[in-house]
């Protein structure tokens, strides 16, 4: 078995001990190459089986023996390129793992909004003066309603923290999941529009795939109360910028709290920058010092499966996109 590790922004290094764990894990015979460019990396292409980390397109047509990938990265968007998907190549990754800490970054906006947080950083040694308008506008989680799109790992756990701050809980998915102590009920995408019209805060726990681009577009904003908050840290394709700029602008919507945006990096003179109680953070909720070592405990688990023949942990049904 020829393994071939790349390493990423998540992933930046290559510690020994995961070396010693892998050879452990595969036994007899396995061959490790640690790629430290993309050029490498796609050179040892032709005789690698598995790969840990990304693959792009180039990579993609030099493998002849590739048949399983295991992302680094959340998210399967990127690695969902029309070769790879018709291909018989499986793909896994850290699928239910990331919930928790993009749950805490979903709250950490959701405060800074509620609180006005951010705006009192901003004023710094103004803050004083403006003490009393910001107390004017603060309010309390306990008694409203979250909405959470998407039930996945991280609808879960922004459920579980929604429900702690005395929040009821709504939340829809496209599959029928199992429901939770916080959603006892999880409703089907036919119940959407009931979701965008009764939530107080609207979170994303979606995927990127073709059915959930520019899904918050001006329809759904427009469902929306104009006393609510949209909250989204997972990906910035599924919301319309523009029909969001138009829906606080116009005062159709309070806020939003965004960790991801439809391009990125956003220009430094992009509109929403300047958007009246908008704040963001620039693509960081996926970070946690537990992120890369459940993914790696994965994949080591998932070698043992590999092995045995068996369903791996975290595999992503690459025609649905998750």
């Amino acid at each position: 078995m020829h393994i071939l590790i790349i390493p990423g922004v998540t992933m930046p290094t290559v510690e020994d001990s995961l070396l010693a764990r892998i050879r452990e894990t595969a036994g007899p015979g396995v061959r490790i190459t640690v790629a430290k460019s993309a050029a490498e990396a796609t050179a040892a292409m032709e005789d690698v089986e598995v790969i840990l980390g990304t693959i792009t397109p180039e990579m993609f047509a030099r493998a002849k023996k590739l048949t399983w990938v295991h992302a680094i990265t959340s998210g399967a968007d990127s690695y969902l390129f029309p070769e790879m998907v018709n291909s018989e190549v499986m793909l896994s990754g850290d699928k239910g793992l990331v919930g928790t800490h993009l749950a805490d970054h979903t709250f950490a906006l959701l405060l800074s909004l509620t609180r006005r947080l951010a705006r009192a950083v901003q004023d710094a040694p103004h803050s004083w003066k403006n003490r009393v308008a910001y107390r004017a506008e603060e309010f309390e989680l306990e008694g409203r309603t979250m909405g959470i799109v998407g039930f996945g790992g991280t609808g879960r756990q922004i459920a579980r923290r929604a429900a702690a701050f005395g929040m009821t809980v709504i939340a829809v998915d496209c599959d029928p999941v199992p429901p939770s102590p916080e959603v006892p009920v999880v409703w089907g995408s036919d119940r959407l529009d009931e979701l965008l019209r009764t939530a107080d805060v609207i979170t994303s726990g979606l995927p990127l795939t073709p059915h959930t681009r520019n899904l918050f577009d001006a329809r759904a904003f427009a469902l929306m109360k104009p006393s609510a908050l949209f909250v989204n840290v997972t990906r910035g394709e599924i919301y319309d910028a523009n029909a969001l700029m138009a829906a606080i602008n116009n005062g159709k919507l309070a806020g939003a709290g965004l960790d991801v945006a439809p391009q990125e990096p956003l220009p430094s003179d992009h509109a929403l920058w300047k958007t009246p109680n908008v704040i963001m953070t620039p693509h960081t909720a996926g970070a946690s010092q537990f992120r890369i070592s459940r993914n790696l405990d994965r994949f080591c688990r998932n070698i043992a499966l590999y092995r045995a023949g068996k369903p791996l942990e975290g595999q992503i049904n690459k025609s649905r996109g998750f």
